[in-house]
């Protein structure tokens, strides 16, 4: 089955920028693009949101998965600093990006430039139930780190 489409608006101050797509075959994810009216400068540890100049209409059961790219992350420190955010699919507002910069250097974002990744996955709503005790397991309540080193 042919999963449906991505809709996608752009706002003005989008306008003229390349639209998210996969950049191979086999791509995971999309860039997304800072649709922004001046460059921002991120000064190390300092964050902020850049917009996309995108609304999307994320098909119901499906959500949009905000990423850092490899590249900035590697190169410069910069990711995303809620990775991965997530984008409802009954979300309609502009797509912002939160980038920090984990660097050592001042980094400068600017127009156009590919500051995140979009990956669309399916998801599901469960129902909810409240219960006295749960079911056991070999895991148990073991949680950070107790299976062994880090």
């Amino acid at each position: 089955m042919t999963p449906p489409p991505l809709r996608i608006r752009c706002l003005p101050h989008g306008e003229g920028l390349e639209l998210p797509r996969y950049q191979t075959p086999d791509a995971a994810g999309m860039d997304l693009r800072a649709a922004l009216e001046e460059s921002v400068s991120l000064a190390p540890g300092e964050h902020a949101l850049i917009p996309t100049g995108l609304c999307l209409a994320i098909p119901s059961g499906y959500e949009g998965q905000v990423r850092p790219r490899s590249g900035l992350a590697a190169r410069h420190g910069v990711t995303v600093l809620n990775s991965p955010g997530t984008i409802d699919a009954d979300y309609r507002g502009e797509v912002k990006v939160i980038l920090i910069n984990h660097g050592q250097a001042p980094f400068v974002v600017e127009r156009g430039e590919r500051v995140a990744q979009l990956v669309l996955a399916q998801v599901a709503q469960l129902g909810i139930e409240a219960v006295e005790s749960l079911d056991d397991t070999e895991r148990g309540a073991g949680g950070f780190g107790h299976t062994g080193r880090g």
